[in-house]
């Protein structure tokens, strides 16, 4: 393990010698892009980048096909939002592609992933992200710590993925948050809409970290002000709205939130620095109704309109 936290790092993996990740696209692989997206990474604010792992997933695998079906889906949706008043030909966003992962090497995939981003922080890009599976976000998460000093992290989940580690593996998806806590310390990690976990995460994160479970818009709403002053980072899970409404996902929990309450969040949050944002767990082969994928493509629609300046 490497002092920030993360898994061992490959020789350069973000420094000299690292692979020219941004804005050449030499990692990308896919041919479909999300709606209104530019293939102009140089001139675009915001760039969507796909993390399509799915290796540690324990339950129902599928994640990793996430990022090509939100882009595909999202040919349906209208680029004007009526929740923010905002249309997408407002704002100048790219589509990179997925990232070129090692397929089932966790470490070197986080890796490749955080050197991605941080490229796109150098070039002063705001960087969205679509999984894939929680540990994807240590990548991006890693990136924003390093560019930010400050940083605070905005969970929102059904799960509290505080585990230590997961069947002896300290790098999972059921570990992926306490690994944030690791990095920017479990008092600058803020949790929402959790509704699963082990009595010992629960424990701790009441004792660590901010901790509102079962809800997100109004305890989110409450902690507004002294989150202002802050960059802030948003790691969103699909899976934290109710499987009614997004059952495409590899551990589905009943008692979720509504769309309605996910983007009355979105709104808020749109009031702070967002410096990056990913949405994760989508898996397509869950939910042959699509409305997983439907939903999470108007999800990142409205991060767009609501992050990108």
């Amino acid at each position: 393990m490497n002092a920030a936290g993360g898994p061992p790092r490959t020789p350069g993996a973000d420094g000299e010698g690292a692979p020219a990740l941004c804005p050449p696209l030499d990692l990308a692989y896919s041919g479909n892009v999300f709606i209104g997206a530019s293939a102009d990474l140089a001139g675009a604010s915001a760039v969507i980048y796909g993390m399509p792992m799915d290796w540690t997933v324990s339950f129902r695998a599928g994640a990793r096909l996430g990022p090509a079906r939100i882009r595909e889906v999202s040919v349906g949706l209208e680029e004007y939002s009526p929740y923010l008043d905002r249309d997408l030909s407002d704002i100048r966003y790219a589509d990179a592609g997925d990232i070129l992962l090692p397929f089932g090497n966790a470490a070197l995939s986080v890796e490749r992933i955080e050197a991605f981003v941080r490229r796109l922080f150098q070039a002063g890009k705001f960087p969205l992200g679509l999984g894939g599976e929680h540990l994807a976000s240590l990548g991006p998460l890693r990136a924003a710590c390093a560019r930010f000093p400050e940083l605070r992290v905005i969970h929102i989940d059904a799960h509290a993925d505080l585990r230590e580690d997961y069947e002896g593996e300290r790098f999972s998806h059921a570990t992926v948050i306490r690994r944030a806590c690791d990095l920017v310390g479990p008092d600058k990690v803020y949790q929402f809409g959790i509704r699963s976990g082990t009595r010992d995460e629960f424990r701790w994160a009441r004792a660590h970290t901010r901790f509102y479970p079962f809800e997100v818009a109004a305890p989110l709403q409450r902690v507004l002000p002294e989150l202002r002053d802050h960059p802030v980072y948003v790691t969103w899970d699909i899976d934290v709205f109710d499987p009614a409404h997004a059952p495409g996902t590899g551990t589905a929990e009943a008692g979720g939130i509504t769309p309605r309450e996910g983007f009355e969040a979105v709104r808020l949050l749109s009031e702070l620095n967002v410096v990056g944002f990913d949405l994760v767990e989508t898996a397509p082969p869950l939910d042959p109704s699509e409305q997983t994928q439907i939903l999470a493509a108007k999800l990142v629609r409205e991060a767009l309109l609501a992050f990108v300046r």
